[in-house]
This record gives structure tokens, C-alpha cells and sequence, in this order.
């Protein structure tokens, strides 16, 4: 987590000197467009390693809270962040829950912006208990969805949709994986950002880049 937060932080820093450097120009700054390349690599499924191209998060299918799918169709045309956890998580979950509403309340009338919640353990976590768990924390169905599905798809889209794991998941039955990162994601489904969920300033940065993100789409 160090090591990607590092590299991250470099690109952003030099995302800012362009920006700096180039004031008195039209030019805007824009958020950068992550390629497997640009990550650490012990984040990046093997076959996706050596990628320069801008990657793009495949489409997927999955059931939310209410029970209704959520998949690429969902998210056309959204920008919208994506994270993983589970509901008996007794120990980042809750900060990160915690963290995460607090985006919510940024852009709860705000259309243009989704947050996707993935749960790593679909074995527990049904669609009612997703549900009873969106109703705990006040969990908008609209604007924040809670995802359950096979543990091979959601470890899946964990692995090479969002880079979100640095390890091959275990997929026993009591094996989950586990991460504090929130993932920025356009409406072009290309990565735009990584995030440590549990950090106040790092929400903070994230909600920033969403309003910046969001500029790029006002022209």
C-alpha cells in the first residue's frame, strides 16, 4: 500500500508542477489517465502488467442493496468511485463506511456521480443484509451501491478491473481480501485516481478531484 501510495503521490506532484508551471496559459488542469504501466506492479494482474494503454475497467454485473442489477450500463455516462469491503468488518470497514458517506453527502443531488461498494465476502452478505446495512448508515440507494455477486466476479473486477488487492485473492470459502482503497473512476471507465479510504485528507483530496474531474465533462 506504501509502495502505490508513493508512486501516486509522484504523479500528482507532477500533475501539480505542470499545472503550476503552465499558469497564464488556457491550459486547465486534468487529473491523469492511469495505466497498468503507472502502478505498482504487485497491484497489477500479471497478464495486465506491461500495458501502456489507459485502462479500462471491464463491464461487469452485479446486485445491490434493493436487489436490482448494477453493471456497465449503470455507470454510463458517471463518474463514480469504486471500494471494497464487508459488513462484519470490525476493523477498517467502519472508518472507511464512515468516510465514504461523507462523499455521499458531497453529491447526494449531484447525478453526474455514483459510489460502487463491493463486498468481499458474498457469502454473508445477501442482498438483505446489504440492505439492512444501507438502512444502519443511511445509505442512498441512488447514489451509493452496495454490490454482491459470485466471489469469483467480484475478486475479479477487484484484480483487473481496479487493481485493488496486490496478491492473488484466496477464494475458499472463508479466504476474503481486504483493502483501504478507494478507486476514481470516469465516465470512460478509465482510472483517474487512488485513494486511502480511511484517511480524512485523502477523502478530501478525492471529493477536490471529482469537482475537477467533473469540469472535464462541462465543455
Amino acid at each position: 500500500m506504501k509502495r502505490v501510495n508513493i508512486i501516486i503521490f509522484f504523479i500528482g506532484l507532477i500533475g501539480t508542477w505542470l499545472m503550476v508551471s503552465g499558469a497564464g496559459t488556457s491550459t486547465e488542469f486534468r487529473l491523469p489517465v492511469y495505466t497498468p504501466a503507472d502502478l505498482d506492479p504487485d497491484w497489477v494482474d500479471v497478464s495486465l502488467k506491461t500495458s501502456s494503454r489507459p485502462h479500462i475497467v471491464p463491464d461487469f454485473e452485479f446486485t445491490d442493496q434493493t436487489g436490482e442489477i448494477v453493471n456497465q450500463t449503470t455507470v454510463e455516462n458517471k463518474i463514480y468511485i469504486a471500494e471494497f469491503f464487508f459488513t462484519t468488518c470490525p476493523g477498517i470497514c467502519p472508518t472507511l463506511t464512515k468516510y465514504t458517506k461523507r462523499i455521499q453527502d458531497a453529491f447526494l443531488e449531484d447525478k453526474d456521480v455514483l459510489i460502487l461498494s463491493h463486498t468481499v465476502y458474498p457469502e454473508h452478505d445477501s442482498v438483505s443484509v446489504l440492505s439492512a446495512f444501507a438502512d444502519l448508515h443511511e445509505i442512498q440507494s441512488d447514489k451509493w451501491k452496495l454490490l454482491t455477486g459470485s466471489k469469483k466476479d467480484l475478486y475479479g473486477i477487484s484484480r483487473k478491473g481496479y487493481f485493488a488487492i496486490s496478491y492473488e485473492p484466496d477464494l475458499s470459502e472463508y479466504g476474503f481480501i481486504h483493502t483501504e482503497n478507494i478507486v476514481l473512476v470516469d465516465k470512460e471507465r478509465r482510472l483517474r485516481g487512488i485513494y486511502n479510504g480511511t484517511k480524512p485528507h485523502e477523502v478530501n483530496r478525492l471529493i477536490e478531484d471529482i469537482h475537477i474531474l467533473k469540469k472535464e465533462y462541462d465543455t
